[in-house]
């Protein structure tokens, strides 16, 4: 293991300092944000599912019953961590074509509130989990998401322009919404209340997401065909972010209490532990019906409407990793299938077209609040 070059929380802002030099976002109005670790008000100081309900939730590592559940809490906290600073990098990009200075301020908001989180995790990472948690730490600022470094997928993927930022942030911010839900009902108190200004900094970040593309869908320039290859590109990468199917690890952070499913308070029924990944990835995909069935609202009549790719569509994880079926839900030969992808995906030619766009057509996003 390497050795830590932290040893109080200050020293691992030092390095966070560092790392926003590094990748390029340390602009005077990120610069002069006070990055603070906040805690909320959970709905219960009781575990309120797994083996564990009833019993007062752990406001200490040591109070963890078990080095499994231990060594679990301290995963997740990493996990979630790392998304936060790769969605950042990600990002980084984007300053200097905003369409707007709406815009702008937004992308501002949304890379700082990003920071923060992560800034969150890793105070919980050095003030809960002694040398291990120091080395996590520093490890997520060492990671970098354009080197391919980053622990999950989608986030090593380029968000290469402001269509590619609209979507991601109406698509793959709203599985961070699910995956910090889930975690507001952990039976660890201080990660749970760490969940509830997260959860109000990232309805921001949604929102962005949203109203992006129902400007871009307004303003008319953007073909809808190209906006809908972005959807195709996102949705099913979020989709992934839920896990596969009947996971051992999801089964075992809920009977230990640490993620609850995303309705827990208001589920009717006990908890399938085979189906828990699922269960929260079907309540996903609904969702991104209803938020395209707003934004085809702004679709001129007689023009086709956008839709969500069905769940099964271009999948690397789960039942449906790896099988060739369509954006309809259509099964397709597989010798056929990677041509398809092609089709329906963004390729360099779409990326080139958007950059084009972005770059001649001052209004190819609608101004915030113009009505259609």
């Amino acid at each position: 293991m390497r050795a830590a070059r932290i040893g109080t929380f200050d020293d691992w802002v030092d390095l966070f300092g560092e790392w926003r030099k590094d990748i390029g976002v340390n602009y005077p109005e990120i610069e002069n944000y006070r990055f603070e670790a906040k805690f909320g008000t959970t709905r219960s100081n009781e575990i309120e599912f797994g083996a564990f309900r009833g019993r007062r939730k752990w406001e200490k590592v040591v109070a963890v019953p078990d080095q499994r559940i231990r060594d679990a809490l301290l995963n997740l906290i990493v996990y979630q961590g790392d998304t936060e600073f790769a969605s950042v990098e990600q990002q980084r990009r984007l300053f200097e074509t905003a369409p707007s200075e709406h815009d702008r301020e937004s992308l501002c908001r949304v890379v700082t509130e990003e920071m923060r989180h992560g800034f969150q995790m890793c105070h919980l990472l050095v003030s809960h989990f002694g040398y291990g948690g120091r080395i996590e730490a520093q490890k997520m600022l060492e990671r970098r998401a354009f080197d391919q470094k980053r622990l999950l997928g989608a986030f090593n993927q380029d968000v290469k322009h402001w269509l590619d930022f609209y979507t991601y942030t109406d698509f793959v911010d709203r599985d961070g919404k699910f995956q910090l839900t889930m975690l507001s009902f952990s039976g660890f108190a201080p990660l749970a209340q760490s969940m509830i200004p997260m959860l109000k900094e990232e309805s921001f970040h949604l929102g962005t997401g949203q109203d992006g593309l129902k400007r871009v869908v307004r303003a008319g320039v953007v073909p809808l065909a190209l906006i809908q290859k972005y959807i195709n590109k996102w949705i099913p990468v979020s989709c992934d972010l839920f896990g596969v199917d009947r996971s051992n690890s999801a089964h075992w952070f809920y009977v230990w209490g640490l993620k609850g499913r995303y309705d827990e308070p208001s589920a009717p029924a006990e908890a399938d532990l085979g189906e828990l990944n699922d269960h929260s990835r079907l309540l996903y995909h609904e969702e991104c019906r209803k938020l395209i069935d707003q934004i085809n609202k702004h679709v001129p009549e007689g023009q086709p409407k956008l839709f969500v790719p069905d769940i099964k569509f271009n999948r690397h994880i789960g039942q449906w990793a790896g099988q060739a079926y369509g954006v309809r839900g259509e099964r397709m030969d597989g010798e056929d299938y990677q041509e398809y992808l092609r089709e329906v995906l963004p390729g360099p030619a779409d990326v080139k077209l958007v950059l084009d766009i972005q770059a001649n057509e001052p209004k190819w996003v609608a101004p915030k609040g113009a009505m259609a």
